[in-house]
């Protein structure tokens, strides 16, 4: 069968839905709705770069310790959501109520930000942030597993698009907001954080409402995790998560100690070329979202991430003057692969379960982040350690990243294209 009759049908469901659990009984979200899901999104992930652009002020020069200590703070936030990704969406799949669940978090998170601005000793500082991951990863996944459910499968790629659009966003204004409020005191980022936060918070019981599976036919947690581990594939798009996310890692620490190392740039600057790679990456993920409705899943998740694998590749050898152009085109090919990996997370789980699958794609992807900061940071700092040249370890660095999204996309796309073959036929 050709790629045409791929692109033309949406994917059925695993064999695994006929479990008597995917009895699905709430509406479809409305047009309105996922636009509040957009929207909330937005204010989750604002929070995560707000601190990017001022991480030396934040914490190398406040703390007194070295540029390693920096990349952490960005990865430390992300072990406690390895951890609580998974139990938030296993939680949620076996007792339902995901709004409330949300809201609880982002007060927790909220909270935390707050302790962050704190004089405290550096160890409690770091100790604070790994909770408020945990809080910030546990909202997130549900709210992921919300969108998972808001539409039919014909309809999800909308959904899908529509909260990852929102969650990009986030992420891209979050960083130049945080170097214009950081060049005025480094901690103010942070009291705005906890700000945005709460205002989610707050919002969440108002604007959403729960999805899926009614509550008389939720799983037991044996029963979540035998759904999980019978499809061995579901590691394929959740392991994408994981590269995508180790790559951004970089883009979150590295590179912004790179620009203010190598090519001394103000955090304004930094805040701003962050933007232009996060802006196009978080508008061209909704129209993406709805082009994977209707085309091959396999071919724009692998295509989009040789594409990217390769600009992230190319980042160390640009000079500074000229990192606009391809800070765009990394962002627009990132865009072509992000809703494509978490529909087909997605597709190969039962409905019952969903919220699980995504709390596994989020701490994959959580993984990945820490492991970004913490892999660009050793490259780059063993690398100029070795030849005497801050430049040459960042080039490292990023050829690095570059070169795991490459071979990923060749190695995973056999599997994934065969996978969507059956699944047309």
């Amino acid at each position: 069968m050709g790629r045409a009759s791929v692109a033309l049908r949406p994917l059925r469901p695993l064999p695994l839905d006929s479990a008597p659990v995917s009895d699905a009984t709430h509406e479809p979200y409305e047009g309105w709705r996922l636009a509040a899901l957009a929207g909330l999104a937005l204010l989750m992930l604002l929070p995560v770069t707000l601190p990017v652009p001022v991480l030396r002020e934040l914490v190398t020069v406040r703390f007194g310790v070295s540029t390693f200590w920096a990349s952490s703070f960005m990865s430390v936030n992300m072990l406690g959501a390895v951890l609580a990704a998974p139990l938030a969406g296993a939680a949620a799949d076996r007792f339902g109520h995901r709004p409330r669940w949300i809201a609880g978090a982002l007060v927790l998170d909220a909270l935390c930000f707050l302790g962050l601005t704190r004089e405290l000793p550096f160890p409690a500082f770091m100790a604070i942030r790994f909770v408020e991951g945990s809080a910030h990863i546990f909202g997130l996944s549900l709210l992921m597993g919300l969108a998972a459910t808001a539409r039919p499968l014909a309809g999800r790629g909308v959904a899908m698009g529509a909260t990852g659009a929102g969650l990009l966003l986030g992420v891209a204004i979050g960083a130049p907001i945080g170097g214009v409020l950081g060049a005025l005191d480094p901690v103010r980022p942070l009291y705005t954080g906890a700000l945005v936060v709460a205002v989610a918070a707050a919002l969440v019981p108002l604007l959403l409402r729960e999805t899926g599976v009614a509550p008389g036919r939720r799983p037991g947690f044996a029963e979540i995790r035998r759904m999980l581990t019978g499809n061995r594939l579901l590691w394929v798009p959740i392991l994408f998560a994981f590269a995508d996310r180790f790559t951004v890692g970089f883009f979150t620490s590295t590179f912004s100690l790179f620009l203010r190392e190598v090519h001394e740039l103000e955090p304004v600057r930094i805040g701003l070329l962050i933007a232009i790679f996060m802006v196009p990456f978080a508008l061209l993920s909704f129209p993406f979202g709805w082009v994977s409705q209707r085309s091959s899943r396999a071919w724009l998740l692998c295509g989009g991430s040789l594409l990217y694998g390769f600009g992230v590749a190319s980042i160390g050898f640009w000079p500074g003057s000229a990192l606009l152009v391809p800070m765009l085109a990394t962002g627009t090919a990132a865009a072509v692969m992000f809703v494509p990996s978490m529909l087909m997370t997605t597709e190969m789980t039962p409905e019952a379960v969903r919220t699980t699958s995504m709390g596994a794609f989020n701490a994959a992807g959580s993984l990945g982040f820490i492991l970004g900061p913490l892999t660009g940071g050793f490259v780059s700092q063993a690398v100029a350690a070795h030849s005497g040249d801050w430049h040459t370890g960042y080039q490292a660095a990023f050829l690095v990243a570059g070169a795991a999204e490459v071979a990923l996309a060749l190695v995973a796309f056999p599997a994934l294209w065969r996978f969507e073959r059956r699944a047309a036929a």
